[in-house]
């Protein structure tokens, strides 16, 4: 076990090593997710052929590893799941030029479990010792247990990652999982949602306008008060506390004090915070509410098609059919051949020039994707009531 690096010089030592290295370098990093608002890297892991091991703290070296960056610019990075990662690896100054994802990897080469643990179990004949990757990452020292479980994280990832292009290869699919790897790498951070207050866990069982502006203003008011402090929002007040005050409606700042979790004694102190909020909500116009439905720019619920659309709607049974069949032939999961938002929006509203894979690919399909499933959605789209 290398002593985690937590100082300029000793990083800069680590980026000699490592630029000597050879071969891909495999990465992780762990964030304290559930625990904190941001989404920043705590412990950062490396390894790579000829360096070894180096896990490194970003804390204490100010989020900024941009001195490991030269070293790493070049080799393929290696990564499980690298979409959780690649963002909070960008904020401390480090961006691949090349990847390979095991887990996706694992998706496209049809394994029936594809954490990490079990792939190597299947494919290394090794089993990793797990346990904490739930953990409070933030905290400080970081016990020696943690950093074993970090450390084994990347251990073993460059010759999973050599396994799975081998049996990607010897499925004719390598060049499809390229593709795949690719897309991630330049995806860059999601666009932020319109109305993300809608996310809020419990929130179906509310159709009035006037409780979903009381979410609303405490999901709002939540999400301040824990960016201010960097503690996860559910930490803060939980979901389902939203949406028991959006319910009961209190008619007082004492009423909603006497609430169960608002009640408590963290939460008493922040009474008039919350008031606040439910009675912004409570002065709002009618036409300041929120409407009931998600705001959308897509096709209409599925479940509303065969009213408003038979044809539409035979369109997707067929196209979903299509899709699951070349699904299984490939052994991929649905998932991953299309995303079902873009196989709605194809069925719903054809394109007129009839050029599906043009629409496939200005949707966001790579394009083994399209060429691959655009001769069966084409027939499928022919399909009537």
């Amino acid at each position: 076990m290398p002593d985690v690096v937590s100082d300029g010089g000793t990083l800069r030592a680590v980026a000699e090593q490592f630029a000597a290295g050879t071969g891909p370098v495999a990465v992780d990093a762990e964030r304290a997710s559930g625990f904190k608002y941001s989404q920043r890297a705590y412990l950062v892991q490396l390894r790579r052929e000829g360096a070894g091991t180096a896990l490194v703290d970003p804390i204490p070296l100010g989020s900024d590893l941009s001195d490991l960056a030269p070293a790493l610019t070049g080799p393929e990075w290696v990564l499980h799941a690298a979409s959780q990662d690649l963002a909070c690896l960008a904020e401390v100054g480090l961006t691949p030029t090349r990847l390979f994802d095991t887990e996706l990897a694992g998706r496209l080469a049809g394994l029936p479990r594809v954490g990490l643990g079990p792939m190597v179990e299947q494919l290394l004949g090794l089993t990793l010792e797990k346990g904490h990757g739930a953990a409070d990452w933030s905290r400080r020292p970081l016990p020696q247990d943690w950093l074993v479980y970090a450390a084994l994280d990347v251990e073993v990832l460059v010759a999973l990652r050599d396994h799975l292009a081998a049996l990607l290869a010897e499925q004719g699919k390598l060049e499809w999982a390229h593709q795949e790897f690719e897309a991630v790498r330049t995806a860059g951070p999601p666009a932020p949602r319109a109305e993300p207050w809608r996310r809020t866990s419990g929130i179906h069982k509310l159709r009035k306008p006037r409780q979903l502006a009381a979410v609303r203003a405490l999901w709002e008011a939540r999400d301040r008060l824990a960016a201010e402090r960097d503690i996860a929002p559910g930490r803060v007040l939980p979901d389902a506390a939203v949406v028991d005050a959006a319910t009961r409606a209190p008619e007082s700042a004492a009423a909603l004090a006497a609430m169960p979790v608002f009640r408590g004694r963290s939460q008493r102190r922040l009474t008039s915070y919350w008031w606040a909020a439910l009675s912004s909500a409570a002065r709002l116009d009618a036409t300041d509410l929120p409407s009931a439905a998600t705001p959308s720019d897509g096709p209409p619920p599925v479940s509303r098609w065969a009213d408003r659309d038979p044809d539409a709607a035979a369109r997707l049974t067929a196209a979903r059919a299509a899709v699951a069949g070349i699904g299984t032939q490939w052994q991929i999961p649905v998932e991953n051949l299309l995303q079902p938002d873009l196989l709605r929006r194809l069925c719903w509203t054809p394109p007129e020039d009839g050029d599906i894979t043009g629409f496939l690919r200005a949707g966001g399909a790579r394009q083994w994707q399209a060429e691959l499933l655009a001769p069966a959605l084409e027939q499928a789209l022919t399909a009537r009531p």
